[in-house]
């Protein structure tokens, strides 16, 4: 298959979620199979956030060989150790604790102003290695790519900001809390974006700086569209998305593990999901509207086409299950937090970049995105019928 020759324009949306984002190599390996082995990248709009921004940019910068892009992110994800993203020494995480602890309580007696709980250098060093970002100009001048948004947080101004490099015609947009603006993308928005607040520094882009951009981006599908996409897939992290209402809630006092792990989740999760269920109603508006009468008022909004892939199991529960391979340093600053067992697992899910947590949530997205091969055909404009991933294709241990 050649470049995607339809005016149809797919947009990939990759949210944060830590180590979480382990699951979205999973789902792209699987539609990577599931299309022809020399495609170009099928999502000509790619949007990331926070970890999902470092999947986003390995997608964008093989845009001309989507299936090597996908093998590359697997090699580094199954291989991944925590020392890989932040240093795990103990005497420097000492240090860096005992500074926030003089700044909080002694008013900063004896310790410079604290930066971040964990030095995350070591992933620079990673991405910096790995990433050819030159690349994405040149997908686009060879029209593989439209655009390729990164999201951070601005600490100042206190809004989201889409950073973003595309095709000339896309223009910079406004709205309250959130725009987007026209860049160069470098190693500076992917460590920005993917800076936790507190856990990890601050990034300097220009004369301010960001950080995060889970924390303040109120509507995460809004820069693909901006950009051009009429349909979405979004690959989230959370089994919220999968299952229905939870259990009941324990009636004994949180511990700090579900109290972080409550924090990182709204950060990093509730924004999308509130995201996905205001565009559906928004769809189902639109639909009940005949489009003479959509035109006639001038209503210039579309139906957007959605498909969503979500964990079929729960991480936090997966988590639990590999808590003990977090470095020996790490897990100290976590005992008696609670964060090793059950719902408390959060946090450890957030901090595990280790070889044994990414395969397993590489291969549950792997399995949850076969088993959709129809609906990724279908929204991709391919028929089932006629493709070539049938289910004879689909690989024995997805069942």
């Amino acid at each position: 298959m050649s470049k995607r020759e339809t005016s149809s324009c797919a947009g990939l949306i990759l949210s944060g979620g830590g180590a979480r984002a382990a699951y979205q190599v999973g789902v792209l390996k699987a539609v990577a199979e599931i299309l022809p082995a020399d495609v170009h990248n099928p999502f000509p709009v790619i949007c990331g956030t926070s970890a999902g921004a470092l999947n986003a940019t390995v997608v964008a910068t093989h845009a001309a060989r989507f299936r090597e892009g996908i093998d590359a992110m697997e090699e580094v994800w199954s291989n991944f150790t925590a020392s890989q993203v932040y240093r795990t020494q103990r005497r420097s995480l000492m240090g860096r604790a005992s500074r926030w602890l003089s700044a909080l309580f002694m008013g900063g007696v004896g310790a410079h102003r604290p930066v971040s709980l964990l030095d995350n250098s070591p992933l620079a060093e990673l991405l910096g290695s790995m990433l050819r970002f030159q690349n994405i100009e040149q997908a686009i001048a060879d029209g593989d790519l439209r655009a390729l948004s990164i999201t951070c947080s601005g600490y100042t101004s206190g809004q989201s900001v889409s950073f973003y490099q595309g095709v000339s015609e896309i223009q910079d947009w406004g709205r309250a809390r959130r725009k987007g603006r026209r860049t160069r993308l470098g190693l500076q928005h992917l460590m920005a974006s993917s800076a936790i607040p507190v856990v990890f520094p601050a990034v300097r882009i220009g004369e301010a700086y960001y950080g995060d951009g889970s924390v303040r981006q109120l509507a995460p599908i809004s820069p693909a569209l901006h950009m051009g996409a009429d349909r979405v897939l979004v690959v989230g992290v959370s089994g919220n998305l999968s299952a229905g209402p939870g259990a009941e809630p324990p009636t004994r006092y949180p511990t700090v593990a579900e109290i972080l792990g409550h924090m990182l989740d709204s950060a990093f999760i509730d924004s999308l999901e509130g995201d996905l269920e205001r565009l559906e109603r928004i769809n189902r508006t639109l639909r009940a509207l005949p489009e003479k009468v959509r035109d006639k008022a001038g209503i210039e909004l579309r139906p957007i086409k959605t498909l969503i892939i979500s964990p079929s199991q729960d991480l936090d529960l997966i988590a639990a299950r590999h808590a003990k391979e977090l470095p020996r340093s790490i897990r100290f600053f976590l005992r008696g937090s609670g964060a090793d067992e059950g719902s408390g697992a959060t946090v450890a899910s957030y901090l595990l970049f280790e070889a044994g947590f990414c395969r397993e949530l590489i291969a549950l997205g792997y399995k949850d995105a076969w088993r959709r091969e129809s609906e990724i055909l279908r929204f991709l404009g391919i028929d089932p019928a006629r493709a070539f991933g049938t289910a004879a294709a689909i690989p024995a241990d997805v069942w």
